[in-house]
């Protein structure tokens, strides 16, 4: 019992601020490098990057990037999502939400999961929002 003085009860949970890199060091399309690390996915259009937060809004389940099918896939209830991160098939009530991301100083891409953009169901989207993408 004595013990458990020496030992805090805190989680250590990983930071939501991070750095992914270059706006160069991504190609178009979905890149899953931060998946498993950051829970995002980083998307890059012919004018604009983004990072979706892999978050199903049915239950919050972390759907899977399916490639060969070019949709995100919840494995819980099996809602489906555009590469833009738009549902269009099963539960999910609205489009997966996407995580703050702007450039520091030295041209790297940083990303706040702390920080989310949505598009409410029946709402305004804001997906065009400063700090939702970073032009290209």
């Amino acid at each position: 019992m004595f013990l458990r003085f020496f030992f805090p009860r805190a989680l250590f949970e990983p930071s939501t601020v991070f750095k992914i890199g270059y706006p160069s060091d991504f190609q178009l399309g979905v890149d899953e490098r931060f998946k498993q690390s950051a829970r995002i996915w980083v998307v890059r259009e012919a004018d604009r990057i983004y990072a979706i937060y892999g978050r199903c809004t049915h239950l919050g389940c972390t759907p899977d990037w399916k490639q060969s099918e070019n949709k995100y896939k919840c494995p819980c209830h099996g809602s489906g999502y555009t590469p833009e991160g738009i549902n269009f098939e099963g539960p999910a009530p609205r489009p997966l939400d996407r995580a703050h991301i702007e450039l520091d100083a030295t041209g790297q891409i940083v990303v706040d999961t702390s920080k989310l953009y949505e598009w409410p169901k029946g709402g305004t989207s804001h997906f065009n929002d400063p700090g939702a993408f970073i032009p290209v």
